[in-house]
Parts: structure tokens; sequence; C-alpha cells
């Protein structure tokens, strides 16, 4: 643990940073699974796609993954929704 108060502070933050962006990952991750399921049962596909795309433009506009990172899962997820 540090000793100069600046550098204490900075631990704090990163901690608080580090938890919102696993809670939002989190997020993300979770609605590419709800999507994925209802793509392999064949249910309300088209909503949970329009959810996941919605997250993961979030997430690449607040930067917690990288645009193109959102663009190569969207287009896949989509990709697969067509195919079912």
């Amino acid at each position: 643990m540090p000793n100069i108060k600046s550098a204490i502070k900075r631990v704090k933050v990163t901690e608080k940073k580090t938890a919102a962006n696993k809670m939002k990952k989190s997020e993300m991750r979770t609605a590419i699974k709800k999507t994925k399921a209802s793509i392999a049962e064949g249910t309300e596909s088209a909503e949970a796609l329009k959810n996941a795309q919605k997250t993961l433009d979030k997430a690449a506009a607040k930067g917690y993954i990288h645009k193109n990172a959102a663009a190569r899962t969207k287009s896949r997820l989509a990709k697969a929704a067509a195919k079912a």
C-alpha cells in the first residue's frame, strides 16, 4: 500500500474504475450470451440481437472494448441470426 497521498488516491480511483469496467463488460457478455441462446432456441432473436447491438455500441463508445471488436461481434451475431 502506498504512503504518498496522491498514490493512495490513484489506487482508490483505479479500483473504482476497474469495478465499473468489469460491470460493463459483464453486462455486455450477458447480452451476447442471451442473444446466442435465443438464436439457438429460435425465439425472439431479433429483440435480443437489437439489445446486444445497443450494448456493444455503448461499450465501444465508452472505450470498454475496441470499436472494431464491437463491429466484429455485432456482425457475427447478425450473421448467425440471419442463418437461423
